[in-house]
C-alpha cells in the first residue's frame, strides 16, 4: 500500500480520499517585550500588583514597555478592587477574586510573562498614560 491511501473503501478511483488542507486559526497578538526591558523593570513592575504601589512603574519607568504595561493592568485592577470595596457581601467575593488575580499577575511579573488578565485587557489597552 502506498503512504497516502486509505484503507476503507472509497468513491474514488485508486482508493485515495481527498483530504483537506488544513489552515492554521489565527491566534491574538501576543505582546512581545525585549528581554532586557524585562530583565531590567521586572521586579519594579511587580509592584504594579501591590495596591496604590502601581504609580512606581507608572511613573518612574516612563521608558519601559514592560513596567508600563503591568502598570497599566495595576491601575485597572486598583480602581475595581475599590470600587468593589463599597458593595457589600458580592463586592467583597469579587475582591478576593482580584487579590488572587493580583497574587497570579505578581508571579507571573516575577518570571517575565505579560500575562493579558482576561477581563480587563480592554479597558487596560483603552487607556494612553
Amino acid at each position: 500500500m502506498e503512504p497516502g491511501e486509505n484503507m476503507g473503501s472509497s468513491s474514488e478511483a485508486g482508493g485515495v480520499s481527498p483530504v483537506a488542507p488544513v489552515t492554521p486559526t489565527p491566534e491574538a497578538p501576543k505582546t512581545i517585550f525585549s528581554d532586557t526591558d524585562i530583565a531590567e523593570n521586572k521586579f519594579v513592575a511587580a509592584l504594579a500588583y501591590l495596591g496604590i504601589l502601581f504609580l512606581v512603574p507608572l511613573l518612574a519607568k516612563k521608558e519601559s514597555a514592560f513596567a508600563q504595561f503591568h502598570a497599566k493592568q495595576g491601575l485597572v485592577l486598583c480602581i475595581a478592587f475599590v470600587i468593589f470595596s463599597f458593595i457589600p457581601v458580592f463586592g467583597w467575593l469579587i475582591n478576593v477574586v482580584l487579590v488572587i488575580v493580583d497574587i497570579i499577575a505578581l508571579i507571573k511579573t516575577l518570571s517575565g510573562e505579560a500575562w493579558e488578565i482576561p477581563l480587563i485587557k480592554d479597558a487596560v489597552k483603552k487607556l494612553n498614560i
